[in-house]
C-alpha cells in the first residue's frame, strides 16, 4: 500500500505565512539523543511546499544539536484569536548551503533572516508525516 501524501491545506499555508504578522510564532520541539526535550520558538517558519515546512535556524544552540542526534521534530502552530492549533511532526534536514538553502533565506520572514545579517544559520527543513488537530491526527504518511 502507498503511504498517504500529506498536504498542507490554503488554511495550513496561510495561517503560517502569517504567523509572525500575527504574533502567533511557532514553537519547535526537539529531543537530543538522551531523550531530553527542547522546546523554543521559531519566528522563522515558513511553508516550503504542499508537505514541507521549513525555517532558519540562526541561534545555533540545544536545538541543533537535537536536530544533529534525532532528526524527528515537532513544529507547533497556535493562534489564539482564530483559536487555531496545529502540530507538525516529521524528520528535519539540515543545509549549510546549496540552491534549497538560498531559497529558504528568501521564504523566511524578512525580519527574522535580517538578524543573521552574515547568515551563518542554517535552513532547516521538516517533511511532514504526520498532522495533528487537537487530540486527532488529521493525516498521516
Amino acid at each position: 500500500m502507498a503511504p498517504t501524501p500529506i498536504e498542507l491545506t490554503a488554511e495550513m499555508q496561510a495561517a503560517i505565512g502569517r504567523a509572525l504578522d500575527d504574533r502567533a510564532p511557532c514553537l519547535l520541539a526537539t529531543a537530543g539523543a538522551d531523550g531530553m526535550p527542547d522546546v523554543s520558538y521559531r519566528g522563522s517558519v515558513c511553508v516550503l511546499d504542499a508537505e514541507r515546512l521549513a525555517f532558519w535556524e540562526r541561534s545555533l544552540g540545544e536545538a541543533l544539536e537535537n536536530m544533529r542526534a534525532n532528526a524527528r521534530a515537532c513544529i507547533f502552530y497556535r493562534n489564539p484569536e482564530t483559536r487555531k492549533a496545529w502540530r507538525f511532526y516529521g524528520g528535519v534536514s539540515l543545509l549549510a548551503d546549496g540552491e534549497l538553502r538560498k531559497r529558504i533565506a528568501t521564504l523566511v520572514p524578512k525580519v527574522e533572516i535580517d538578524r543573521d545579517p552574515e547568515r551563518k544559520g542554517l535552513a532547516v527543513v521538516m517533511r511532514i508525516d504526520r498532522i495533528r488537530e487537537g487530540g486527532r491526527v488529521i493525516q498521516e504518511r
